[in-house]
């Protein structure tokens, strides 16, 4: 892992399952964002739980929060558009917006995985990832008030990408009802598990957003 690591990897990694790596590369992390004291303040609390805390207490924490609390995924999309359809085509337009700027995605994370985009961002300079996190902020943020609000660690993560985007977050109306996996219709794991399944939808390339929907009358 490098010493001077940009700020959205170093965010990314922390976002991560814990696996032994992890814990022994936190004082690279640590050194990487005391580069900038106030970023380094706001996650102190998250590294100091990661640094005292036995790794398999970590585990166990990372999949209650993110794997079993729906309101806490790290995939973008299905805060805006639970298990529809239209969640498999916008994984395909992200897929293919790290396509244009040639990041190849290795493994089975989907593409709106919040770790992998936020890598994304890491390749990116500031004038092409600023406009991306703006888009993005609107999930990212309400992310970060559901683990505020249950007392998590890993909150201030959000609450600094929050404060790192261009524009303001927007509150997220409440995405569709779960009905089936449809998403995988369109982007899934392949027959082996592993390997991702790209399948372009008609219309070649579309721009992706991340923006909310619109707020649902009172």
């Amino acid at each position: 892992m490098e010493h001077a690591m940009h700020h959205y990897q170093a965010l990314s990694r922390l976002l991560l399952y814990p696996e032994p790596e992890l814990i022994e590369h936190l004082p690279q992390l640590d050194a990487a964002l005391a580069a900038v004291p106030e970023q380094h303040a706001l996650l102190r609390p998250l590294l100091a739980h990661l640094e005292s805390s036995s790794l398999i207490d970590l585990q166990q924490q990372y999949v209650a929060t993110f794997d079993r609390n729906p309101s806490h995924s790290l995939h973008l999309f299905e805060h805006i558009h639970g298990e529809s359809r239209d969640r498999g085509q916008a994984m395909v337009d992200l897929m293919e917006e790290y396509k244009r700027h040639g990041l190849q995605m290795v493994g089975d994370d989907l593409p709106d995985f919040v770790p992998l985009f936020l890598e994304f961002l890491a390749q990116l300079d500031e004038a092409a990832s600023a406009p991306l996190l703006g888009d993005a902020v609107h999930v990212l943020a309400h992310i970060g008030r559901k683990l505020t609000a249950n007392g998590s660690p890993y909150a201030p993560v959000f609450t600094l990408l929050e404060r790192l985007s261009p524009v303001a977050a927007e509150m997220l109306a409440e995405p569709p009802v779960r009905d089936m996996d449809e998403a995988l219709e369109t982007f899934g794991p392949g027959a082996d598990g592993v390997e991702p399944l790209l399948r372009q939808a008609p219309g070649g390339v579309h721009p992706v957003h991340f923006h909310p929907q619109p707020r649902r009358a009172a």
